[in-house]
């Protein structure tokens, strides 16, 4: 039976979490850090304040500490020779999450991030170790609750919801206070104006009702360094296929950046199971895969710059690098001799009166553990008969009372796999609406949605159904808007056309399978035309597209 210590830390993989390094393992890492003293008292590092890297203790004893923005400490252990002191966000030099300080003095080496992925790559063994270390820190710091932002509200507001998805999409932590039932974070609310929603970054920064912008740039999580340099392979979605093409390209020696508007994982990331992937029989949520392939690329050397908003790709090649040129959101350029796009698709808004009225107010677009807590043991309604809606309505089946699953058409089989069409056929509390389509909403501006009505196609008849949630999986739209202007070639719909598709009308240039219209720009994952909808699928094609990159970089060097 597993057991837990006094930081809530399962016992069976403490010394998975913190592992002692011998003398020769710590010679190895020796090779790739800088040894580096501290006085008793002082701080090896700052939660809030970007890391220095990994610190590997020869000498002395340090003290590692929780801290949120209301000044609550809770200590998490005290480290010594031997141990190192590090977590996944120092793979590429993010904020620390928690402090860290010297109990005594301390004679440490420390192995700055660019130099942790070289040690990783370079020392498989050792880097394995290590590298579960840090994954592993990290989840204990997101289950715990204690470091991170500390969201102060009501724990069920839309407002709420918001934020919690995009920190837990992130893989980031953060503590939630419900002002309900917590005077002095009451209190606070009412001296920010009688707000609905309060941010407390670690460092002490309050934001007022925060955009999910807002709050990375608070947190330290958006990148504002001027980008000159030229990358080797630029991709444009954090999803399965576009972390695919990243860790290939820099398992294979191209210097490769990923930008993402939202977080890593795509759809897939909000995807509770997925249980027909390759290798994993029981299944494995679409967070822990993608977060996984997140970990992965970073210790490849792949950057990420998420949040980050692409707005538009200039494929003139018309500046002094002779380059593909992607423009964000906040005034930056990013250059790279290729694009992979893996913006993936949104799912579509059905035409249903008053609908943007309620998204993030009882419509949502996914179904995560957050959406779950709000409508237990409520009865809900899911639109779409896709992988993802079945997905959604299993997992959503273990926590409301019933969950209707409307359709338009008269069963599952054209559009979902087999095993989720028994798996919903075994669930007694999901109820199947087949040639349904939803028609009206319920509610009022400050109330929220109180309820629906659906219809049936073959009957007229029309069902009111008090479901003050409502899931929406009802096809997807690809997200090429940024692509305008470029000279790519979409199909009807607006996915991308590569291969044979997208060399007609181009018959000087034929174009390589997964290659766009224009030479260097390929494209992977759901936002291709013709693509499989399906995560496997995904990732095979941004495993394949890292062959063509090559084929393309080698023929234009060969030019120039």
């Amino acid at each position: 039976m597993a057991t837990t210590n006094a930081n809530g830390t399962d016992n069976s993989r403490l010394h998975q979490t913190f592992p002692v390094l011998s003398d020769t393992e710590i010679a190895r890492i020796a090779h790739f850090g800088t040894v580096q003293q501290f006085a008793r008292g002082s701080r090896l590092f700052t939660a809030g304040e970007t890391g220095p890297g990994m610190f590997v203790l020869l000498k002395g004893v340090v003290a590692v500490t929780q801290r949120d923005g209301l000044g609550h400490v809770v200590p998490i252990v005290r480290q010594g020779p031997g141990e190192f002191l590090a977590e996944v966000g120092q793979l590429s030099g993010r904020p620390a999450l928690v402090d860290g300080h010297a109990d005594e003095d301390v004679e440490a080496l420390l192995v700055s991030p660019a130099q942790l992925r070289a040690l990783l790559v370079a020392e498989a063994d050792l880097g394995e170790r290590i590298t579960r270390a840090l994954i592993l820190r990290r989840v204990a710091l997101i289950e715990s609750g204690a470091s991170g932002p500390v969201l102060i509200g009501q724990p069920q507001s839309p407002d709420m919801a918001r934020l919690e998805n995009f920190l837990r999409r992130n893989g980031y932590p953060y503590h939630l206070v419900d002002a309900a039932e917590d005077p002095d974070a009451a209190a606070l609310l009412t001296q920010y104006g009688a707000c609905k929603l309060l941010a407390v970054c670690p460092d002490g920064s309050v934001l007022v009702n925060p955009s999910d912008e807002a709050l990375a740039r608070c947190l330290g999580m958006v990148d504002t360094a001027e980008r000159n340099e030229l990358f080797d392979v630029a991709v444009v979605g954090a999803g399965p296929a576009g972390l695919a093409t990243a860790v290939y390209a820099a398992s294979e020696g191209l210097r490769v950046i990923v930008l993402d508007c939202r977080a890593f994982g795509g759809q897939a990331g909000a995807s509770a199971r997925i249980e027909n992937y390759l290798g994993f029989p029981t299944g494995i949520s679409g967070q822990a895969l993608a977060g996984r392939a997140f970990v992965q690329a970073q210790k490849f050397g792949v950057e990420m710059l998420i949040p980050a908003k692409v707005v538009s790709l200039d494929c003139s090649r018309n500046n002094p690098m002779d380059s593909l040129a992607i423009a964000l959101a906040d005034g930056r350029t990013i250059h790279a001799r290729t694009v992979v796009i893996a913006s993936g698709a949104r799912y579509r808004r059905p035409d249903v009166p008053r609908l943007a009225e309620f998204e993030g107010r009882g419509i949502w677009y996914w179904a995560s553990a957050i959406e779950a807590k709000i409508c237990a043991s409520q009865e809900v309604a899911l639109v779409g008969g896709g992988n993802s809606a079945g997905q959604a309505a299993v997992f959503l089946s273990r926590h409301a009372a019933k969950v209707n699953v409307l359709v338009r058409g008269p069963s599952l089989a054209a559009s979902m796999s087999r095993y989720l069409i028994d798996r919903i056929e075994a669930t007694p509390n999901i109820s199947l609406q087949p040639h349904t389509e939803l028609v009206r909403l319920h509610g009022g501006s400050n109330e929220g949605l109180t309820g629906a009505t659906w219809r049936c196609h073959t009957s007229g008849n029309e069902h009111d159904c008090a479901a003050r949630n409502i899931f929406l999986f009802v096809g997807a739209e690809p997200e090429t808007s940024w692509l305008e202007g470029c000279g790519v070639a979409v199909d009807k719909h607006g996915f991308v056309l590569t291969g044979t598709a997208a060399s007609l009308g181009f018959p000087a240039r034929p174009a390589a399978p997964l290659e766009s219209s224009v030479p260097g720009v390929f494209a992977v994952g759901d936002v291709r035309s013709g693509s499989v909808k399906r995560v496997g699928g995904a990732i095979g094609e941004g495993a394949a597209a890292v062959a063509l990159i090559h084929q393309h970089l080698s023929q234009t060097s060969a030019v120039a």
